[in-house]
């Protein structure tokens, strides 16, 4: 993948390139094995830990890097080398969605705590919002949190949650006060609390390798002390962080059309049909040139939301174009990859096959596409 000196300096090229070598060294080897096994290994958290991948941009006293948000763009394009996206969300849900609310929201006690060791890799973290009744409508989640002295007293469930199967801690969305958003607080929640049970793995179409669950909560008793910032102020917590997230999904997007780019132009030049190979095909190069022209687009698209939050430190409406685009993008050009393929994309045994599945995700996860056309339209005031 190119890249662009307006945005990227030589560290950051520096990070990419070792990056890189060891995407290609030590995760993307192992990748079918854990596509099959429906999960990544604790020692590879351990491995990302150690090589800084898990606390890039965490302040140093809790053994983070201090970066900026370009790193995080690289980890996301580089991470998708692995033809796993699997791989790349249980990562990342690790870094910048579960901890990273800890980190920016939480009192200094818990964060000294708990936030070294998930930065090594040490503990697996998950994030618990989305409920079997309320996914985009996070307003409306009904796991409850009633105060009970020194206490939180949690019951409720959860669904579709990311490294749910063995963390170790959750970063719990709960209702800790009357309906609607006001009511909404977070938790950190340890699941080796009585009360807490893992319902069932979900067995998924793409992104095989990041376990899911849907988990049980029957009057789990928690420590006041484990609240994250104010209570009641959680739902603005949750949504401040969807912009890291939805860059996290948008650059996930970028890296792995470039991934599908790259399959395509192997493909394409080895395979021959009529008599020639398919590049040479009028039809075919001409496709891809309208394929490269919506990647760079996405790309810049990114980099544009990226400079936006970086510079001002909110960008809701651009993250959300950036997440938009990408997102539908990505499905389209690995559409076409997979159509470049013939009926071989049908064989596990070439990355397009898999690429189709987990590309299936990426218009849902951090908020559905029509939920990022909500917020543009809200932010243009339609």
């Amino acid at each position: 993948m190119s890249t662009d000196s307006r945005y990227f300096t030589e560290d950051h090229e520096l990070f990419r390139k070792h990056l890189r070598e060891f995407v290609l060294r030590e995760l993307a080897p192992h990748a079918d094995e854990w596509e099959r096994a429906g999960l990544v290994p604790r020692e590879v958290f351990r491995r990302m830990g150690e090589l800084g991948y898990l606390g890039i941009r965490a302040r140093p006293e809790y053994g983070g890097s201090g970066l900026d948000h370009w790193y995080t763009v690289v980890l996301c394009e580089e991470l998708m080398r692995s033809l796993s996206v699997g791989i790349g969300v249980s990562m990342l849900v690790q870094s910048e969605f579960a901890t990273a609310v800890l980190h920016d929201e939480g009192p200094e006690e818990l964060r000294r705590a708990l936030l070294p060791a998930a930065i090594r890799g040490e503990t697996i973290w998950a994030l618990g919002v989305t409920e079997p009744g309320f996914g985009s409508n996070v307003a409306g989640l009904q796991t409850t949190a009633r105060r009970e002295g020194g206490d939180y007293v949690i019951n409720g469930s959860k669904i579709f949650i990311s490294n749910g199967t063995r963390a170790d801690f959750i970063t719990l969305a709960v209702r800790t006060g009357g309906q609607g958003p006001k009511g909404i607080s977070l938790i950190v929640f340890p699941t080796d609390t009585k009360g807490f049970s893992v319902g069932r793995a979900l067995d998924k179409l793409g992104a095989r390798a990041s376990d899911t669950a849907e988990l049980s909560f029957d009057g789990c008793r928690v420590p006041a002390r484990n609240l994250i910032g104010e209570e009641g102020k959680g739902f603005q917590y949750i949504l401040d962080h969807f912009q890291g997230e939805r860059l996290v999904l948008a650059s996930f997007a970028n890296g792995f059309m470039q991934v599908a780019w790259e399959e395509a132009l192997k493909y394409g030049r080895a395979r021959e049909v009529f008599g020639k190979a398919i590049l040479q095909h009028q039809v075919w190069r001409h496709r891809l040139a309208d394929i490269r022209t919506q990647m760079e687009a996405s790309r810049q698209l990114t980099y544009y939301a990226c400079d936006r939050m970086v510079t001002t430190g909110k960008a809701h409406k651009e993250i959300s174009m950036a997440k938009l685009f990408a997102t539908e993008t990505v499905k389209k050009v690995v559409g076409e990859v997979f159509q470049l393929h013939g009926g071989y994309a049908n064989i596990e045994e070439f990355p397009i096959c898999r690429l189709y599945r987990d590309v299936s995700g990426f218009t849902i996860g951090a908020g559905t596409s029509e939920i990022m056309r909500e917020i543009i339209s809200a932010e243009e005031r339609l």
